[in-house]
């Protein structure tokens, strides 16, 4: 029998571990599925929706997504809220997916500089864009059209020396800065600049399979599985870095907005801001004509506060707001010292013609809603009319109080009375000391002609 040396010894005990692992070594786990967020825009474009964008992508990035699919439906909005939500974008470090969906969504006004924005842009069937003419505050922007009898240029666009400038420079100014900026954008993602001009100079419009063509959008995508099935492979621009996307079969997490967003978005929604306004100049006028209430002066603080650090988040006109504010103040004036209409009808007037004016009707979904300015219009003609027909009631009716009414009142002597002597009679109950010319017998009917302090003149009531 053989014997084994020491060594021979530890070089077995040595394989006995590689001799004791299975013949087939364990496969690696799976790699963890991508996650990308989900940040919906459905409405304007405003304060609230930049604030929620701006939280929850920060939170998406904190969170380890690998893209950022942004759901947009929207009319258009405010260009301070839409260059916030840009800036942001630009700003992320992780890719950023703007997807117009579902079927019948828009990207309209603004919402068509956030989709030229993203790296990848899409659009569901049934959607459409453009229409980004920028509008001031004080109105509409004139539209530059084509000259009667020229077809636009190739690829939708318009040549510029036929788009005819408009005379007001302030406009010139407002459309030039919009088209640089839609440009710049379409630049950065090479997509087509033209289009993106003739959008904000002509008001243009596509659909989604139209701006696919057009190479506007990148693809057509008719859910969100298909946008990253078609968004899988391919290389796009994050800061300075080149980054490929590999989202296909990814998991999709949707971020809420927080309760601060959705508390800001309520009290700046132009009518609620308009409401809460309104409610706290009428509890403050009401805490001050019955003074101690409390409630009105407490509940009005709060309410002006409100409605005031909403005003200040949306594109307010200061002339309708003055105009508001000399309106109420004349209807104030009117129910405190009525002025026959005068002051009435004048804050009535100045205060429709203020709430009209207040916000930019033509920026859409920021408008104050005409009903509700109509029906508030009519409460107050209607409380005006009453003031005014409780006025020239009082004027025509009888003096109930002081001297004017003493001497309208009739009453009864208690005891007799001779020529110029003096007696008791009773009127409105009281017993007063009276004075007569005339002798009369207790229990004549008398009438006060004049008082002389605690002494009633009177005279036979058959006197005329």
């Amino acid at each position: 029998m053989m014997r084994w040396s020491r060594a021979a010894w530890v070089v077995f005990c040595g394989m006995l571990p590689v001799l004791a692992m299975p013949a087939t070594a364990a496969a690696p786990p799976a790699a963890p599925r991508p996650m990308v967020a989900q940040i919906t825009l459905d409405g304007p474009i405003g304060p609230a929706a930049a604030e929620y964008f701006d939280d929850a992508s920060k939170r998406a990035v904190a969170d380890g997504a690998a893209a950022i699919m942004l759901r947009l439906d929207t009319p258009g909005g405010l260009a301070d809220s839409m260059r916030q939500i840009i800036a942001g974008m630009l700003a992320s470090k992780v890719p950023v997916l703007v997807y117009v969906a579902p079927g019948g969504a828009r990207a309209a006004s603004a919402g068509t500089y956030i989709l030229y924005a993203g790296q990848v842009a899409a659009m569901a069937p049934a959607t459409h864009l453009g229409a980004a003419t920028p509008v001031s505050l004080g109105g509409a922007t004139p539209l530059p059209m084509p000259r009667a009898g020229e077809q636009p240029a190739a690829g939708g666009s318009v040549a510029k020396d036929e788009l005819p400038a408009s005379d007001d420079a302030e406009s010139n100014k407002v459309m030039n800065d919009a088209v640089a900026y839609i440009r710049s954008l379409a630049q950065l993602r090479g997509r087509n600049a033209a289009w993106a001009e003739q959008a904000v100079r002509g008001a243009a419009t596509l659909t989604a399979s139209e701006a696919a063509q057009q190479h506007v959008i990148d693809f057509v995508a008719t859910d969100v599985a298909d946008l990253l099935a078609q968004s899988d492979g391919r290389k796009v621009q994050v800061g300075e870095r080149e980054v490929t996307l590999h989202l296909k079969g990814a998991a999709v997490h949707e971020y809420a907005p927080g309760a601060r967003t959705r508390f800001l978005a309520i009290i700046t929604n132009p009518t609620i801001a308009y409401l809460l306004l309104l409610a706290g100049i009428f509890g403050l006028v009401l805490e001050a004509t019955h003074p101690g209430a409390l409630l009105p002066g407490i509940a009005g603080g709060i309410c002006l506060l409100v409605g005031l650090y909403a005003l200040q988040l949306l594109p307010v006109n200061y002339a309708g707001l003055a105009l508001m504010a000399l309106g109420v103040g004349l209807l104030v004036a009117e129910a405190v010292n009525p002025s026959v209409g005068a002051f009435g009808i004048g804050g009535l007037v100045s205060f429709v013609v203020g709430s009209v004016m207040l916000m930019n009707t033509a920026v859409p979904g920021y408008a104050v809603n005409l009903g509700v300015i109509a029906g508030i219009a009519v409460c107050a003609a209607a409380l005006l009319a009453l003031i005014l027909w409780l006025v020239f009631r009082a004027r025509r009716a009888r003096p109930f109080t002081g001297d004017a009414a003493m001497l309208a009142d009739f009453g009864e002597l208690l005891e007799p009375v001779g020529a110029g002597g003096e007696a008791w009679m009773l009127v409105r109950g009281e017993r007063w000391r009276v004075q007569c010319d005339t002798a009369l017998p207790a229990g004549a009917r008398v009438r006060v002609v004049s008082r002389q302090g605690l002494l009633l003149r009177v005279e036979p009531a058959e006197v005329s």
